[in-house]
């Protein structure tokens, strides 16, 4: 499978599992508290459509060019005011209209460069982040309802990778990595990962480490909703879910500080 196909393979699996979830839910589900501090289910699921609204049927046309993100907080406002009926129907017309957009468009265009939300990259690298956002929000609205999710495979693989992708960031900007010192992340559970990073001129991604300075082992889940600052990270820690060997100062602060986006 091509990379193009990997993309528009998972975030087809993320748009479907999002608006069944939404299709699924009650009256009284909508007003329910997400994992996002502010923001009830039905305020994300009208920040989902509202990006997908203004993506829908744009194609890059280069760095210089933004996606239309100026459309957004229309369509939010627009979709917060809608029946969550309607606004399910709604949704999943655009996400129908989304997936048409992504078969229909040439190789070129799914690799012309961008503007992305975390800075300059391509438009394939833009659908990885759709991807990591419909598949982190999903779990934002099903857990405070309880409801199981699959958190394993290539969607939960390529979310992930978002996260990785910023591990440096994460490492040395905000857990603070010092000359001398590595982190071993060892991410266990739905996924199994390991990530290395050292302190060069900065804090960077490694292939391998012996002998850390300290291993932090954290279960998939609770990796990545520390790293979206979703949940105090003193539950995870309390669970069992996070724990780390090797010194020990820096394992408790490094399982504190893994927040790098919300």
């Amino acid at each position: 499978m091509s990379d193009r196909e990997l993309i528009i393979s998972n975030l087809d699996e993320c748009w479907s599992s999002a608006i069944n979830f939404f299709e699924s839910l009650t009256n009284d589900h909508w007003e329910v508290q997400s994992l996002c501090s502010d923001w009830s289910i039905n305020d994300v699921a009208s920040h989902l459509f509202s990006v997908e609204q203004a993506l829908t049927d744009w194609i890059p046309a280069g760095p210089k060019v933004p996606p239309p993100f100026e459309l957004v907080p229309g369509y939010f406002a627009e979709a917060l005011q809608m029946d969550t009926a309607n606004l399910v129907n709604e949704f999943r017309h655009t996400l129908n209209r989304r997936r048409d957009n992504l078969v229909n468009m040439t190789d070129t265009e799914f690799s012309t460069p961008t503007m992305t939300p975390v800075g300059p990259g391509t438009y394939d690298r833009f659908m990885a982040i759709r991807e990591f956002d419909f598949w982190m929000h999903t779990r934002d609205c099903t857990a405070p309802l309880n409801i199981a999710t699959d958190n394993s495979g290539p969607t939960a693989e390529m979310a992930l990778n978002e996260v990785r992708l910023s591990i440096g960031y994460i490492a040395g900007k905000k857990i603070g990595l010092k000359k001398n010192q590595t982190i071993h992340f060892h991410i266990y559970g739905a996924i199994e990962s390991d990530i290395f990073v050292a302190f060069e001129d900065r804090a960077v991604e490694v292939p391998h480490i012996e002998n850390p300075t300290v291993v932090l082992n954290c279960d998939s889940m609770a990796f990545m909703n520390q790293a979206c600052g979703r949940i105090d990270p003193e539950i995870p820690i309390g669970q069992g879910l996070i724990y780390w060997t090797g010194d020990d100062t820096l394992g408790n602060h490094s399982a504190r500080n893994l927040k790098f986006t919300m």
